[in-house]
């Protein structure tokens, strides 16, 4: 039996992805499966695992797909989530790498609390300029059932660390649970639907996953439209969660996600990637906020935060402004945008 299968996108990373490859090899769980999926990269990275495992032990445990055209990371995982035959499914970026103990320690704990629907850990963030590692952490709750109470807990305070969890295969499937078609953000979207749909819990308070922050990478390069990318995922989201019938029982907390990560961080992604970022298009942004969130003032999380109450109030009264601070708000906080 295959108890957790690992699915990787792969895309011009030769340079990085012998030590992601070595980092599977060395995993102290032994019944794993391991799916790359070749995205029509511009290198030879899927010729370096193939070459790594040719001789080694767990070769057979290693699968190679590859779409008919490139299909960007999201939408390659997606190729791959109906051929894992795993009880648990993960994902990591193959420029990144993990703990040797990491499946075997999250598998144990979703199994030693009934096999839960989720299972997560911590991350490290690591940078190749030198800076020192930052340690990523999820919120803590208690294992067991996902009660509201942890579930809004968690909903309103994580981070998207999507790499940092196991997800059930059967929660997948069951709630037909993918990566959305924009090329941004996907991470946050798949992160908030197991978070709604899981029915139980676990974690192990350990930073397993080493996040590479490198220059060229997806979450590094700059791009102008990156921030119309992000509001697709995030319109995407609210159909997707209103379509399923949760919306409703979760209204704030997901209102909150869209505020934060959908508006706020898409005029960050804007102002950060544009060479003149014009008040009109953060006029946009906030519009397509205010048709999507309309009563957000009202919002018990939102009112909480002051900081984000001051950032839409500045983006709504003085738009000029907000477009020479941000940069310097962006450089001060080391914010990746």
């Amino acid at each position: 039996m295959v108890k957790v299968s690992v699915i990787l996108p792969v895309y011009g990373v030769a340079q990085y992805i012998e030590k992601c490859t070595q980092s599977l090899l060395d995993q102290t769980l032994e019944e794993m499966e391991f799916i790359y999926v070749d995205d029509h990269g511009p290198d030879n990275s899927i010729e370096l695992v193939q070459k790594m495992i040719e001789n080694h032990p767990r070769k057979d445990q290693f699968v190679f797909l590859k779409p008919e055209h490139n299909m960007g990371a999201g939408m390659a995982r997606n190729f791959a989530i109906p051929q894992a035959k795993g009880e648990y499914i993960a994902f990591v970026d193959s420029d990144d790498w993990v703990e040797p103990d990491m499946f075997k320690s999250l598998y144990d704990e979703a199994v030693a609390h009934g096999g839960t629907d989720i299972c997560y850990g911590q991350a490290a963030k690591d940078y190749l300029d030198g800076q020192p590692t930052e340690i990523l952490k999820n919120p803590e709750v208690e294992a067991g059932p996902m009660t509201r109470e942890k579930r809004c807990y968690f909903l309103q305070n994580y981070v998207s660390l999507f790499w940092t969890f196991l997800f059930k295969r059967e929660m997948i499937e069951k709630y037909g649970i993918r990566y959305p078609e924009s090329r941004s953000a996907d991470d946050s979207y798949f992160v908030t639907c197991g978070l709604l749909f899981a029915s139980s819990v676990a974690h192990v308070d350990k930073p397993f996953y080493h996040y590479l922050i490198r220059p060229g990478s997806v979450c590094t390069t700059k791009d102008s439209t990156k921030y119309q990318k992000r509001l697709a995922t995030f319109r995407s989201l609210m159909a997707f969660l209103k379509e399923k019938g949760v919306y409703a029982d979760y209204k704030d907390e997901i209102d909150f996600i869209y505020f934060k990560k959908g508006y706020l961080t898409s005029v960050f992604n804007y102002v950060y990637n544009s060479l003149e970022p014009k008040k009109q298009t953060v006029r946009e942004i906030r519009s397509e906020m205010l048709h999507q969130v309309p009563d957000f003032a009202k919002n018990p999380y939102i009112r909480k935060k002051c900081t984000v109450r001051m950032l839409d109030r500045m983006l709504h009264c003085c738009p000029g402004l907000a477009l020479k601070l941000i940069p310097i708000y962006i450089r001060k906080t080391n914010q990746v945008v």
